[in-house]
């Protein structure tokens, strides 16, 4: 009775295996994503083309979202800046004007007084 037991067991560890592993892929997907961090009012766009903390408690996943999507947004609008031979602030300034306007209702946008308000 003991080997049948252990060859049960022996067959369940694989499926055991499997759905653990599922587990820790979907664990990913629970990270936040940016549409999450915006509805929730985490996170927000501002006239300088870049993501702002809304809410100084995020937390440390959502700090480092915006980080990479920043990091991200400055190097296409450095390689924007030099294709067209002009200055990076004004591609930022443009970048944030249409950010902003794009920016659904509900969501948090950073006025030029450096005030956040949901739009």
């Amino acid at each position: 009775m003991k080997s049948k037991h252990l060859s049960l067991r022996l067959i369940a560890m694989p499926a055991l295996i499997i759905m653990l592993a599922g587990l820790g892929w979907s664990a990913s997907s629970w990270a936040m994503d940016l549409h999450s961090a915006k509805s929730q009012g985490l996170v927000g766009e501002q006239p300088n083309g870049y993501l702002g903390l809304v809410k100084a408690s995020a937390g440390a996943d959502v700090k480092a979202m915006m980080n990479d999507i920043n990091a991200k947004r400055k190097k296409e609008y450095k390689a924007i800046a030099q294709r067209n031979k002009t200055d990076l602030n004004a591609i930022e300034a443009l970048a944030g004007k249409k950010a902003i306007e794009k920016t659904p209702s509900g969501q948090y946008v950073k006025l030029p007084s450096g005030q956040w308000t949901k739009k």
